[in-house]
């Protein structure tokens, strides 16, 4: 390693609970991009700091580690404020892909660097991959001439940018590291900070089916975000949502470009537009472009009407590479060849849905990776067609399972309806906005 210090003294006093200096966490950040650091020993270290934690100190310099792995783009040259939108991760949640061509369609530049799916939560970029083409891996070059020319530009980790975290964001998903709240925020902290963001909204989800599972856990992720941020002189805020059933109706990939492209249309299910239609009023006052948050909902809500925002998209799709025909005709999508309709097994109000076992039962059907590296099959998913507070009679429509094979769909139906909580009286639909920092 570099500097003469020993990998295996590193992952021994984070196992003790010791705080690690600066300097051990900018050398085990440089020796690991570089491959100097197997995945085993970075694996153990990041168990140990699952199971240990980390300092503010010993976070916020694991962020600017992971963000100076690579490039640091100084974007102010392009526009004096570059915003961007991030989440925490959720299950069937989208929002990027409607909140940042509405932003970009309102004349903000969204500058948005991205991941992949992480554990049972699904990625921006695996969504986006679903698009014949798209290409979301972008030399720093290109990144600028995209947000210069189209307002917009969606890429994923490349080398350049934040290549420490793209390293080691793929190992936790495949090392049960990923709930830990210094990992998460160094995570999307470091991207924000290297793709030279000035505006950054993050989405912290909280729920059965988020990393942070109670309210607690959630703000003092968001205020340790929003301290690293507006430390390293971001305007930084975030968003509470709630995430214990799924975002919308549709979970996995394909699926839900198309619920995004009917958002975008003013079609989308109540919960995400709304949701989406808020955090874009957000982002825009956070950018400068709206008075209040008020003013840039009903901005957002005018670009969505008007057409501009779901034309910011399809151009930026097709900028990246991708075919905007699946954009403008999302039926053209891939498809999974099988759709088995589940009907509700008994009349009653929807109590609960698990968002957890959702997520996991996407993956099952190979929406997800098991397994680092593992592929995607971008068709499969699950559409639910009731929610929270829903009332249904016995035999009606409840949940389409899109599965690559028949056998795939049957086996986890039983799994499938143990995710729904039913109750006999009437149930009131959850709240989705639980609070704000900063």
């Amino acid at each position: 390693m570099s500097g003469a210090i020993r990998m295996v003294d590193v992952i021994d006093r984070k196992r003790l609970g010791e705080a690690l200096t600066e300097g051990e966490i900018a050398a085990v950040v440089a020796d690991f991009t570089a491959g100097r650091i197997p995945d085993y020993q970075m694996a153990a270290l990041l168990m140990a700091i699952v199971c240990r934690g980390m300092s503010a100190a010993e976070t916020t310099a694991l962020t600017l580690a992971m963000a100076r792995s690579g490039e640091l783009l100084d974007l102010s040259d392009i526009a004096p404020v570059v915003a961007d939108k991030h989440s925490t991760g959720g299950v069937g949640d989208k929002t990027t892909l409607v909140v940042a061509p509405v932003v970009a369609a309102c004349g903000v530049h969204v500058g948005k660097m991205s991941g992949r799916g992480l554990a049972h939560t699904g990625g921006t970029i695996d969504k986006l991959e679903s698009i014949d083409g798209f290409t979301a891996t972008l030399p720093a070059d290109r990144f600028r001439a995209l947000l210069r020319a189209h307002r917009l530009v969606l890429a994923g980790q490349s080398a350049e940018l934040a290549p420490a975290d793209g390293l080691i964001y793929a190992l936790r998903d495949a090392t049960a590291t990923v709930q830990s709240i210094p990992l998460i925020a160094s995570s999307i902290m470091s991207k924000k900070l290297a793709a030279g963001a000035t505006a950054i909204l993050l989405d912290v989800k909280v729920g059965r089916g988020a990393f942070m599972t109670t309210l607690a856990e959630a703000r003092a992720l968001a205020e340790l975000m929003v301290a690293i941020g507006q430390g390293a002189g971001r305007r930084t805020r975030a968003v509470l949502s709630a995430m214990d059933q799924p975002l919308g109706r549709a979970v996995g990939n394909a699926l839900e470009v198309a619920e995004a492209v009917a958002t975008l249309r003013g079609q989308g299910p109540a919960d995400f537009a709304d949701l989406c239609r808020h955090e874009a009023g957000a982002l825009l006052a956070l950018a400068g472009a709206a008075r209040d948050a008020a003013e840039g909902e009903r901005m957002a809500a005018a670009a969505v009407a008007s057409g501009a925002a779901l034309a910011t998209f399809a151009a930026c799709v097709a900028a990246q590479g991708g075919d905007a025909r699946q954009v403008e005709q999302p039926a053209r999508l891939p498809a999974a060849p099988v759709v088995v309709e589940v009907a509700s097994p008994r009349a009653g109000w929807l109590a609960g849905i698990d968002a957890l076992q959702i997520g996991r039962l996407a993956m099952r059907l190979g929406g997800g990776r098991q397994r680092k590296g593992d592929p995607i099959d971008h068709r499969v998913g699950l559409v639910l067609w009731a929610k929270v507070g829903d009332r249904l009679a016995a035999g009606d429509p409840l949940v389409a399972v899109h599965a690559a094979r028949a056998e795939d769909a049957a086996a986890l139906r039983d799994d499938l309806l143990a995710a729904y909580a039913w109750s006999d009286a009437p149930v009131a639909a959850p709240p989705l906005l639980l609070g704000e920092v900063g």
